[in-house]
């Protein structure tokens, strides 16, 4: 009885343990990312505890991807140049973020609806969401998204009419951007907009690192009723060389619950509304700026 207690002590510690690591560490994050960078010796004075753990904690968010380790302390995620990172090992990374946001964000979209969707990951892991939707016109400048709605080989899948706007420049994601495209864009209307961005940021907005593509982007929010930007968890700070719009100017995003509460009230002070994709279950939470 008494090993079975000792050992049923040491799991609630350990339990314990991890999950004030769990708080610790997204301390960090949210203070690195809200001054874009911060010292071990800052962080450990604020935590409370020793440089040793800070660095540790460091060193495991630097793994994961959701800062930058430097020498004497970290600095928000410095952004893959896309020439660096080709559409395939983009799709890669967070993976499991990228579905359920475009889980969630599919609920919005109806049969018959005309869909407008931007280049990008995640709004080609949308677009796989949206094939089971009948009847739907996509409009998109994006070579994978074209893909995935090929006609089906199956005589019972929904057909999707596909409409690929053609630019002058095809960027390492394989969208087609340019004039061209703006042009074309300018001249439709899409029920809902999907737009994947590079970096959201209070100041900057929502940010791209190709100009070329920001001002195709811009035309593309420009030619919806309703906006919406679908953007995972690391996109939160972090700022592309160019802005595409600021971030009030669109209606609605999608984020995964990597955030901190902190990121979540302060994205809901800048969104119209806010959906947070539960990555667990798929589930989510919902809330407006006014909430």
């Amino acid at each position: 009885m008494a090993g079975r207690r000792g050992r049923a002590r040491l799991a609630a510690g350990s339990k314990e343990d991890a999950v004030l690591g769990a708080e610790r560490r997204s301390q960090i994050m949210s203070e690195v990312r809200r001054r874009g960078a911060a010292s071990v010796t800052e962080l450990a004075l604020s935590l409370g505890v020793s440089d040793m753990t800070v660095r540790r904690d460091i060193e495991q968010l630097a793994t994961e991807g959701l800062v930058d380790r430097v020498r004497g302390g970290a600095t928000t995620p410095r952004l893959p140049d896309q020439a660096d990172l080709g559409f395939p090992n983009q799709a890669r990374r967070l993976l499991a973020e990228k579905r359920a946001i475009a889980r969630r964000a599919a609920e919005l979209v109806e049969p018959g609806m005309s869909i407008g969707l931007s280049g990008g990951t995640t709004t080609w892991a949308l677009a796989q969401e949206l094939r089971a939707i009948p009847e739907l016109t996509i409009v998109t400048n994006s070579l994978p998204v074209a893909d995935v709605f090929a006609r089906p080989d199956r005589a019972d899948e929904p057909y999707t009419q596909t409409v690929v706007l053609t630019g002058g420049v095809r960027t390492p994601s394989d969208a087609l951007v340019g004039p061209v495209a703006v042009r074309a864009i300018e001249h439709l209307h899409c029920d809902i907009v999907f737009l994947g961005v590079r970096g959201i940021d209070v100041q900057a907005g929502l940010t791209t690192s190709n100009l070329l593509e920001a001002e195709t982007n811009r035309a593309l929010v420009g030619a919806g009723r309703h906006s919406v930007v679908l953007a995972d968890h690391s996109k939160w700070g972090a700022v592309g060389l160019t802005t595409i719009v600021d971030l009030r100017e669109v209606d609605q995003l999608v984020i995964d619950d990597g955030i901190t509460a902190e990121v979540e009230e302060s994205l809901r002070a800048q969104f119209g509304e806010v959906w947070v994709a539960r990555v667990e279950d798929g589930s989510f939470a919902a809330a407006g700026a006014d909430d």
